[in-house]
């Protein structure tokens, strides 16, 4: 029997309704607009320090320090933010984050077009940008529940936000390699100060039910009670262990793309863009499988598989001499770590209790974004001493190792 025309425009609108779910609520829509601007410039920002830092100093290991002090006040201080964002209203932390962002990019677009910056304002300013994520993170994961009228759609609405942060991944660094180029690093600066206006602009246009303050308790009360909460749940312990583990192999490969960008492919700018983008590109692809699943179940075995696609991506990028090749290889490793990712972070998402999601998210953000700094310090120092293909390659076997671990366990994640 052959469908009609009619009867497959049906079938595709309601694929699409399914994929685009969260896209019925307003907040949620604004949301999604500004921070597909603003993200644009967030990743335009990071490939531009990344080849202004390795242009100035040759340095695999100050590739990685940079690296190391953006990343390290995530891993300090996340967990009390974690406990702010569920005392206090989410949106104006995120207005106060997002401002002071704009003015770091602005300070580093400044230094940059004049002519002044120097190794040791590109690590101050990084270290600011962390301190700055540090509070923005656990605030802005938490949020995304106050968007969302059905609980349903929250799995539908973090895919959505993954699919944007990955498609400006494509589009950033594509951009910034082209620009720097051109005409240098500090304009990527200053287009990513412009595009912070966006996200605002965004937030102070949402209407949002009235919020109150979750608790008075001692900060250090809320923090134990979130701590156990969290650990105690073998489910939310397996899946953060497992982030913690690709946090510090998986992502390392950021910090040493310029090396294999100038090193080994014999590129320039616009090569160490395309990687990036093509990582993007992978990663957009796996967001967009995630929002189009219909629930919860079976996540935990698309996790394990996430982290062997990501590992055996690494594995196979870590020995291409082809630009080409090294494309679709890095696109593979892009997508098995959104796929970990964001599988994770809808479970996590899902199972916890409203009240003590700020806590939980800043336990996430800790052992995604917190973790990135070893793994980058680490991946600079491997890379300066047995070189950036070898470090990769024990990226790539530790991430296997785990998604095979991981995969053993899924037997005792009972999600409810």
């Amino acid at each position: 029997m052959r469908l009609r025309p009619e009867g497959i425009i049906s079938a595709h609108y309601d694929n699409l309704k399914l994929v685009l779910r969260a896209f019925q609520y307003r907040n949620y829509r604004l949301f999604f607009a500004g921070q597909a601007v603003s993200l644009i410039g967030t990743w335009m920002q990071v490939v531009a320090v990344s080849w202004l830092v390795y242009r100035m100093t040759n340095s695999a290991f100050l590739l990685g320090l940079v690296g190391f002090v953006g990343y390290i006040p995530t891993f300090l201080l996340t967990p009390f933010a974690g406990v702010l964002a569920d005392r206090f209203n989410r949106r104006r932390i995120l207005i106060v984050t997002q401002t002071l962002a704009m003015i770091q990019a602005s300070i580093l677009a400044a230094l940059s077009l004049t002519g002044l910056v120097e190794v040791w304002h590109l690590i101050a300013l990084s270290m600011l940008l962390g301190l700055i994520n540090a509070f923005d993170i656990p605030a802005r994961q938490a949020f995304v529940v106050e968007m969302i009228d059905e609980k349903a759609d929250l799995g539908n609405a973090i895919a959505l936000s993954s699919f944007v942060f990955n498609s400006a991944r494509l589009i950033g660094p594509s951009l910034a390699g082209i620009l720097i180029a051109i005409v240098g690093e500090g304009i990527c600066f200053l287009i990513n100060a412009v595009t912070f206006l966006a996200v605002i602009f965004a937030l102070l246009a949402m209407r949002l039910k009235p919020g109150s303050i979750q608790s008075d308790t001692r900060v250090f009360e809320e923090l134990k009670e979130g701590f156990i909460y969290t650990f105690n749940f073998r489910p939310m312990r397996h899946i953060l262990l497992l982030t913690i583990l690709t946090s510090i192999m998986g992502m390392s490969y950021v910090i040493v793309m310029p090396i294999f960008a100038r090193d080994i492919l014999h590129g320039g700018a616009h090569t160490l863009g395309f990687l990036m983008g093509s990582a993007g590109l992978g990663a957009l692809f796996g967001a967009v499988y995630l929002a189009a699943k219909k629930d919860t179940r079976g996540l935990e075995k698309v996790i394990s598989r996430g982290t062997l696609v990501l590992g055996l991506g690494l594995i196979s990028f870590s020995f291409s001499t082809h630009l080409w090749l090294s494309l679709i290889l890095i696109m593979c490793a892009g997508f098995g770590m959104m796929v970990q990712t964001v599988a994770g972070n809808t479970i996590l998402q899902t199972i916890t209790d409203d009240n003590k999601r700020g806590r939980v998210m800043s336990f996430y953000a800790m052992a995604f974004m917190g973790m990135m700094p070893f793994g980058s310090l680490l991946a600079g120092i491997v890379a300066g001493r047995i070189g950036a293909p070898y470090a990769l390659l024990i990226s790539g076997l530790a991430c296997v190792l785990g998604g095979i671990i991981f995969s053993k366990k899924i037997a005792s994640l009972k999600l409810s």
